[in-house]
């Protein structure tokens, strides 16, 4: 026999001489849980939920109830410190438009993902006035003025969008937008030197 073996015992003895009447505890062996299996369809609404989250993280844009808009309606919205008279001119047509973005023929989840794209390229580039052609959509059934309505609602909650308003009739009126966008901090910057140097 080991000597190991021979010491083992002997201590095993000692414990049992001073504690006669403890036992060595059972373990019962592990059983892993088995998750109750989800049904096929609430699988799926997660899966879609999901989905949507990533898409609203990705653009930031609401896809909660969107308020329809008549055809014919004229879309208007001014952030509070824009100029009565920047807004005018917004209104009237009177800015160049540097940056253009056609709607038309798309589907709201790719109108949704090109709007924002497009405002961000043009903040990239520095692009203050824009226009954005969504169409009446007066033939469109069930709903009518669809795109139209979805841009009404989504300009709102870009931060870059500073002013929007319908276009005039030579831009495509009640079928398209101006956007103003707000300048980048480089553009202010710049602005803020040249009025500087003008004093």
């Amino acid at each position: 026999m080991k000597k190991g073996s021979s010491e083992g015992d002997s201590f095993q003895g000692l414990i049992n001489e001073v504690m006669p009447d403890v036992r060595p505890i059972n373990v019962e062996a592990r059983v892993d849980l088995i998750k109750p299996k989800l049904p096929e369809d609430t699988l799926r609404a997660k899966r879609a939920e999901a989905a949507r989250a990533e898409v609203e993280e990705y653009n930031r844009l609401s896809g909660e109830f969107i308020e329809p808009v008549d055809p014919h309606d004229i879309l208007a919205f001014k952030r509070a410190g824009i100029q009565n008279g920047v807004y005018r001119n917004l209104r009237l047509g009177k800015y160049p438009i540097d940056a253009q973005l056609d709607l038309h023929n798309l589907t709201v989840e790719q109108a949704r993902e090109a709007v924002f794209g497009f405002i961000e390229e043009c903040c990239s580039y520095d692009i203050r006035t824009a226009l954005i052609t969504h169409g009446k959509g007066e033939g469109r059934k069930p709903q009518p003025a669809l795109l139209k309505s979805c841009i009404a609602h989504w300009l709102p909650q870009l931060i870059e969008v500073q002013a929007f308003h319908s276009a005039q009739k030579q831009h495509g009126g009640v079928g398209a937008t101006y956007l103003l966008i707000r300048k980048s901090d480089k553009r202010k910057l710049e602005n803020a030197e040249q009025h500087h140097k003008r004093r």
